[in-house]
């Protein structure tokens, strides 16, 4: 599909853009490598479930309570799945996981701290994605009055090929400088982890931030209205807002199997607190400093929209409700006028993205 859209008066090819050689040259690589990091990965799952519950994962043999002096060499050692907890549900938190690849200076510049610092979960291998996501809702400069940093967090590549996975990743981050990669392996159970040392990260390098946005990769976002409408850019500070999709006494869920699965042994009450939907939830900047001090003393747990509630609960903060159906957390056929009006709407894939965005950035008196 060639998708073509207008700049200057000339047809351009979005498609043409986006598939640069040495994207297209970083996704082959990557399809060769995950083909074989998928079986040899297999194996390894057998190998682990002869044991019980012990598949805690990340870099550090049993004997040592910190990571090395030198982060930067972790990224060539070998992995091991190691037995840590007493659950494979269990997350090492809070543990001085470092970053691999880092920003610190992201946030400095002349015009100030950023009002909005937008934390991307990906994956090592989403190349395509970060590439889609930069060329359209994570462009920095699509709202020009305010300042808007981007940085995409993602933790380490599978085992296998770890050094030629890291390799394209460090090459990627050389060209593009939004790569903020942390210590530990990255995965679905993970991802509390990955939200934490997003907020570590801002808390080091970026506490002036007003607001921060955490958001999945598989969305539509549309920040202008997000800035504008939520946000408020040219209101009074909220220093405990939060703001997303909203569940409210939501129960977890006790079917083994299913992906949001929570062990009574881990969490035994029927209920958990009010908390916003993962895939995309914005915070004022002071609030997210207080929720990543309270995260110090609260157990952490795999579901990490659901541990940012009971961090608010400790905290005494509620979320507060965004106008109705701005946060959408099923999927929504685009439609120019009504996504004008939205934040968010989940299960969208990069290549969609990339066929909508010409038409959304254009002007439409009609709406």
């Amino acid at each position: 599909m060639n998708l073509l859209y207008f700049t200057e008066g000339k047809i351009q090819s979005l498609e043409t853009n986006f598939y640069t050689p040495r994207l297209m040259r970083r996704q082959l690589v990557l399809q060769i490598l995950l083909g074989s990091v998928f079986t040899g990965l297999l194996l390894l799952l057998a190998d682990q479930q002869q044991g019980s519950w012990n598949s805690s994962m990340d870099l550090c043999p049993p004997s040592q309570k910190a990571p090395t002096k030198d982060p930067l060499d972790h990224s060539s050692r070998k992995f091991e799945w190691l037995t840590q907890t007493p659950h494979p549900f269990d997350l090492r938190y809070p543990y001085p996981y470092p970053f691999l690849i880092n920003h610190p200076d992201k946030c400095e510049g002349p015009r100030g701290a950023p009002f909005l610092l937008m934390l991307v979960m990906t994956r090592p291998q989403d190349v395509g994605v970060r590439q889609a996501i930069r060329q359209t809702w994570g462009n920095e400069t699509l709202v020009p009055s305010v300042v808007v940093r981007r940085l995409f967090v993602l933790g380490l590549p599978p085992p296998l090929f770890d050094k030629e996975l890291q390799a394209l990743l460090e090459e990627e981050d050389r060209e593009h400088g939004d790569l903020l990669q942390v210590g530990f392996l990255d995965t679905y159970r993970n991802l509390t982890l990955k939200v934490l040392m997003g907020l570590e990260w801002m808390a080091q390098h970026c506490p002036s931030a007003k607001y921060v946005l955490k958001v999945d990769s598989d969305v539509f976002l549309n920040p202008n209205f997000l800035i504008q409408h939520i946000l408020q850019h040219n209101g009074p500070p909220r220093p405990n807002f939060i703001t997303g999709h909203i569940y409210r006494n939501p129960n977890p869920e006790r079917r083994q199997g299913l992906k949001w699965y929570m062990p009574p042994e881990l969490y035994s009450q029927s209920k958990y607190p009010d908390y916003c939907a993962g895939p995309g939830y914005v915070l004022s900047g002071s609030l997210a400093l207080r929720v990543l001090s309270v995260a110090q003393r609260v157990k952490a747990i795999y579901l990490e929209d659901v541990f940012v509630g009971f961090c608010l609960k400790h905290l005494g903060v509620k979320p507060v409700p965004a106008p109705p159906r701005t946060f959408l957390m099923v999927r929504r056929k685009y439609n120019h006028c009504a996504f004008q009006r939205l934040v968010l709407v989940h299960h969208f894939q990069h290549q969609e993205l990339l066929h909508i965005w010409p038409d959304f950035l254009r002007a439409n008196n009609t709406c």
